[in-house]
């Protein structure tokens, strides 16, 4: 594969843009690694459904509907209400469901309701998603409101102040239940002697039937199991190419997992997946992240494949290696500290598969687990994914968007100098020291902040990450090349904390999404605790909007404080200081900013919002039909993967009961 040729943007709708990413250096692994990539690989894409069904129960239903209008509607496919459909599928697809990924608002179809209905009307039976003895103007029906009623469900994650965020959300986490009502139920499973509680919560729905309250647990057997046997007849696939003992532990541990549904079998998945160290290949595939309830108890599905990027790693081996000095010297009150730093290795990866939750949208950096225990007692890894991270890059080349939204050319040159290398270092900083540094103290279980927790703890591992990129330590370790190299970090930040994410957000809405929150917060905090020496300058040029930074160090300084407050916060589950912070700095847009600044992103034609193709993995056999050899295909289009999908690898029915 050729880097100067390879495609990187495949097509662009809407507020998104479809890219691919390469993996790189899939050609250097053995056979045995290949076959256990493949295999995980496609573990990784069976638990689609699930996402979909847990972002919003007619989720599958309106996806399944409208792909069989794709497929077999036969009037004319140029008009303009059919290719308002298709957009609209095609950010279903993206968003796994009818929420916006980001800001998790309900995606407006464009195409009117006749349409809709009639087109559905038009389509043979066998092609619909008919419940049993349903008939298409029922479907039709009950289909009307979640698609067209835009109050209905308006929020797939709701975190207003004062309102009760479950009744309010449209995820498909609780059933019949309210906030209150759920907040008492998992108090009550609390146990305060417990040191080491599970994560009550993270894998079912919480229903109220006839008055009672209880859980439904995603398992094989239980919710989901349809989707969820599939997946671990791969990762029974999987144990038997295993690279070596520990890794088939590992696996195992996790197919034990899905099929009892016990979260203390997750805790020792987690406690072995955390001692594999040796292992080039690994994976994510479980229920991991709580973004999308808004207590931050219940977890998406998700899956990740990946494969040590052996050079670049040494770049996280470093910073590994010196973690111990990074938690001693972090300008955060001593009782915050850990005495003794365990378990945190960092490596840089080659992604080969995502799924669920990661996919199309992806991270370009993961560290778990997530569980507070687990990481003070055990540790942590974390990485960065180099291949995402470079595509991105090669992607955004020749747009005009730092010519846009820079002050100067000296901002513009020093991105280009080291913003790629910066950017990689913040996302390992943030992944492998930020988000494992720090305590608790005694008695503080990690819940307190409830709505408000996600966005601090981001917030947290931002400011570690921004507070040491300007520590002359790193140019000492050889993770920088200079002194001037992290300015580019910092104005990239603050340029986007400020101005250019905004971009993603509808004129006159606020921001929802926890990591647009936490940068906002950082960087308007910064801004107005920097305001009367000008640290930060907000400045206008030929009527444009810019803010630059003038002081560096000092920047730095407030990052520091900044940083001790975030931690205190966090370790003291200090909930009003929580609430305070991310409401005053991190929710609100200014409107005539906003405004401008998307006016001024419109006149270049680009989308704010960027995921990734899968590659389709091809088998090579002998005449005895044994693999020979595996390699990555780029030809896939957008539409051709999502519907293959849809086809080959959807198992749950429509509705979950």
């Amino acid at each position: 594969m050729n880097n100067h040729t390879f495609q990187y943007v495949v097509e662009q709708f809407a507020d998104l843009r479809i890219l691919r990413y390469p993996v790189t250096d899939f050609e250097e692994l053995t056979l045995k690694q290949k076959k256990l990539v493949y295999f995980l690989s496609q573990a990784a894409i069976e638990g689609r459904d699930i996402l979909f069904d847990q972002n919003y129960k007619h989720n599958l239903a309106i996806r399944r509907t409208l792909e069989a209008v794709y497929e077999h509607y036969s009037g004319n496919r140029s008009n303009e209400q059919f290719l308002k459909l298709e957009i609209y599928l095609k950010r279903i697809w993206f968003s796994n469901g009818i929420h916006h990924h980001y800001s998790t608002a309900k995606i407006e179809p464009g195409f009117s309701q006749d349409f809709f209905s009639e087109t559905i009307a038009s389509l043979d039976e066998k092609f619909l998603p008919l419940e049993p003895g349903e008939s298409k103007e029922s479907l039709i029906n009950r289909l009307i409101p979640p698609v067209f009623d835009p109050k209905l469900d308006a929020l797939q994650v709701n975190q207003a102040e004062g309102e009760d965020l479950i009744t309010t959300s449209a995820n498909n986490y609780y059933e019949g239940v309210t906030q209150q009502e759920a907040e008492e139920f998992y108090n009550s499973l609390k146990n305060p002697d417990d040191k080491k509680p599970v994560s009550h919560g993270l894998n079912t729905r919480l229903e109220k039937t006839n008055g009672q309250i209880s859980e439904k647990v995603w398992k094989k057997g239980g919710l989901y199991s349809d989707a969820i046997e599939k997946i671990v007849i791969w990762l029974e696939k999987a144990t038997a190419v295993a690279e070596n003992d520990q890794q088939k532990k590992v696996i195992t541990l996790l197919i034990d997992f899905y099929k009892t549904g016990d979260l203390s079998t997750f805790d020792a998945y987690n406690i072995e997946w955390l001692k594999d160290q040796e292992s080039r290949i690994d994976f994510i595939n479980g229920f991991i992240e709580t973004y999308g309830d808004p207590l931050g108890l219940k977890a998406s599905w998700e899956s990740v494949v990946n494969f040590k990027n052996l050079e670049a790693t040494h770049r996280t081996e470093i910073i590994s290696k010196n973690a111990q000095w990074f938690e001693d010297h972090s300008p955060t009150d001593p009782r915050f500290k850990k005495q003794e730093v365990k378990g945190v290795t960092a490596k840089v990866i080659n992604v080969a598969m995502l799924g669920g939750d990661c996919y199309p949208h992806t991270p370009i950096g993961i560290n778990l687990p997530n569980a507070d225990w687990l990481r003070k007692e055990y540790g942590s890894k974390s990485v960065t994914i180099e291949n995402i991270t470079y595509a991105y890059n090669q992607a955004a080349k020749g747009t005009g968007f730092l010519e846009e939204f820079c002050y100067n050319e000296k901002e513009i040159e020093r991105h280009n100098k080291y913003g790629f290398l910066a950017g990689n270092l913040h996302t390992d900083l943030h992944e492998c020291l930020g988000h494992g540094s720090g305590q608790l103290l005694e008695g503080i279980t990690g819940n307190e902040l409830k709505a408000y927790g996600a966005v601090i703890e981001e917030t947290r591992a931002d400011l570690f990450a921004l507070y040491y990129m300007a520590d002359p330590k790193l140019v000492e370790l050889g993770l920088l090349p200079d002194d001037q190299a992290f300015k580019a970090e910092y104005d990239g930040y603050i340029r986007n904390g400020l101005l250019t994410q905004i971009t993603r957000i509808k004129l006159g809405d606020q921001i929802e999404q926890a990591h647009m929150r936490n940068r906002q917060l950082i960087a308007s905090w910064a801004f107005e605790k920097g305001k009367e020496t000008r640290v930060i300058e907000r400045k206008s040029k030929t009527g444009k909007t810019f803010f630059t930074i003038n002081d560096y160090q000092a920047l730095r300084d407030i990052f520091a404080e900044l940083l001790a407050e975030i931690q205190r916060v966090k370790s003291e589950g200090d909930f009003e200081t929580a609430k305070r912070l991310v409401e005053n700095y991190g929710v609100k847009i200014e409107y005539n900013l906003h405004k401008e600044v998307l006016e001024r992103y419109q006149k270049l034609n680009l989308a704010p919002y960027s995921g990734f193709l899968n590659p389709v993995y091809k088998l090579f056999k002998d005449e005895k039909g044994n693999i020979i050899d595996i390699a990555p295909d780029y030809s896939e289009g957008y539409a051709d993967q999502m519907m293959r999908y849809s086809k080959e690898h959807s198992w749950l029915p429509t509705y979950q009961q």
